[in-house]
């Protein structure tokens, strides 16, 4: 992994300072970060199987993408590029809502997030970065919360913890047809 800063933030998601990247996941210091979801054209969510060598939750299946912003780099801009970047799609999105969470981690790593979500539509295949991402498999809302309920294990903690709001917002914004216009 290389030298890479995140963002620390209060509760309020104000930035407070910035931390390597590593440290902050070791300390389990607050920070910014950002969670996509992409939805296709029948209503299902395009999910990845991170690269077994992540320095966590590796070979879990978790959003589309996800990752943090860079110091100077707005959270939308951030977003766009990782998702580029670890699945070759390039597609509007929208931030639908935030939320703040703490998760332990295997090999002594913590993640506290302040995470800004964003949904996105797009029909396009992705191209796997395979250094980032193992796999990918869309399904629908419906099917995914059932799989979680069977193999939470399978999951990263983050999707877990999200999913229910995430349901909540699709539901409410039915983002698949207002993105697509």
């Amino acid at each position: 992994m290389m030298n890479e800063s995140v963002i620390l933030v209060d509760i309020k998601g104000s930035m407070t300072g910035t931390m390597d990247k590593l440290a902050a996941h070791r300390m389990g210091k607050l920070h910014r970060a950002f969670s996509v979801f992409i939805f296709n054209s029948n209503g299902e969510l395009l999910l990845q199987r991170r690269a077994i060598g992540k320095y966590h939750s590796g070979g879990l299946w978790s959003n589309t993408c996800c990752s943090h912003p860079r110091l100077g780099e707005n959270t939308m801009e951030a977003a766009s590029r990782r998702l580029n970047e670890e699945m070759g799609i390039a597609c509007g999105l929208r931030e639908v809502f935030s939320f703040h969470y703490f998760a332990d981690l295997e090999n002594g790593l913590a993640e506290h997030e302040f995470d800004h979500v964003f949904f996105g539509f797009s029909d396009d295949l992705p191209v796997l970065n395979c250094n980032e991402v193992n796999s990918f498999a869309y399904i629908s809302i419906g099917d995914l919360a059932k799989e979680i309920n069977l193999n939470p294990d399978s999951y990263t903690e983050w999707l877990k913890i999200c999913l229910d709001k995430v349901v909540e917002h699709y539901k409410m914004t039915k983002c698949y047809d207002s993105l697509a216009d």
